[in-house]
């Protein structure tokens, strides 16, 4: 018999990595269903679906078909569902519409607490569905996001979907000060129990795009942008003291956006914070990997089980994905749900 060479040291990595048992044993980072959250875009109307092309196997949905939706996520055991609305009138400067308590989204909340009482409900806090420019606030002559005038309407908008029956809260718009007013208005209000994920550190990315798409602002956006409030892609500092200032004024959880192009944020966030971290992994994501697997070019069933346990790995408690669904599906199927 060749013994190995004497340099050979008495520890070999490949053992543990021999046999699926201790490969199992070992591992140090878990997905399991309790990590998705499942994006969903809803439409005004009833038995209407649209297909969002840029974003291949996502759908447009009006309430009656959500809630088909709604029941899969709930027996694949998917814990909440993220409401983004797709407005397609009423839409102002002022954003009215965002905090009409008979408007699209308090609907189809109250309708899926009826219906679904153990399923999470998260609503985005943000104005651009409802503005007539397509920015996430109110704008002064030169088209400039004005702060404390939007952080109002953020507050209004808050309280309705609160009252709707909302159990999370998502604000999106990056103002200044705005999860502080906001958790003082719901504890004025009585909703000390609902909860806040703050959008803490949302970059100016390019990666929205398929998203802008499917909620029908790109086209009021048009060649504007939204560096003026969103953050600078090169920062991570900035990142932390957002973070932080949010967790002061009150936020249950922080988000990191995009996702994959910012793992080093997460990482740093949850080590410097310990609090409920969580990632989106964007509609451009999503819309990169989709065309390669529809072209073939990598296999669904593998790169997205892995492009999500890379957001553990970096420390994320949970992921905003448009895979959720699938995603789940593969994990019952392996039993690793």
């Amino acid at each position: 018999m060749k013994f190995p060479h004497r340099s050979m040291p008495h520890s070999r990595m490949r053992r543990m990595r021999k046999d699926d048992f201790s490969r199992r044993l070992m591992r140090e980072h878990t997905l399991t269903t309790n990590d998705l959250i499942y994006p969903v875009f809803v439409l005004e109307g009833s038995n209407a679906e649209e297909a969002v092309h840029s974003m291949p196997g996502v759908k447009r949905q009006s309430l009656d078909k959500l809630l088909n939706t709604a029941e899969e996520a709930l027996k694949l055991g998917i814990p909440m569902l993220a409401l983004f609305p797709v407005i397609t009138q009423n839409k102002t400067e002022k954003a009215e519409e965002a905090y009409n308590p008979d408007g699209l989204i308090p609907n189809v909340v109250r309708k899926l607490r009826e219906t679904f009482p153990k399923l999470g409900i998260m609503t985005d806090v943000a104005l651009d569905p409802y503005t007539i420019h397509g920015q996430d606030g109110l704008t002064d002559a030169d088209g400039y996001v004005l702060n404390d005038e939007t952080v109002e309407v953020l507050v209004k908008q808050a309280l309705c979907h609160a009252e709707a029956g909302a159990q999370v809260i998502a604000p999106s718009d990056m103002m200044d000060g705005r999860i502080g007013a906001i958790r003082q208005a719901l504890e004025n209000n009585g909703h000390i129990h609902t909860r806040i994920m703050a959008y803490s550190a949302k970059y100016a990315s390019a990666f929205y795009g398929p998203f802008r798409d499917a909620v029908g602002s790109a086209a009021n956006l048009g060649k504007a942008d939204k560096y003026n409030y969103q953050m600078d892609p090169a920062n991570t500092n900035e990142a932390l003291q957002e973070v932080a200032m949010d967790i002061q004024e009150g936020a249950d959880m922080v988000m990191v956006k995009p996702g994959l192009p910012y793992l080093d944020v997460i990482r740093r966030v949850k080590d410097e914070f310990g609090v409920p971290t969580y990632a989106y992994q964007v509609s451009g994501e999503y819309a990169m990997l989709q065309a390669a697997i529809q072209n073939g070019w990598l296999d669904g069933n593998k790169v997205i089980l892995e492009s999500l346990l890379a957001f553990k790995r970096a420390g994320a408690d949970g992921i905003l994905t448009y895979y959720a669904i699938e995603a789940a599906k593969q994990l019952h199927a392996s039993g690793r749900f």
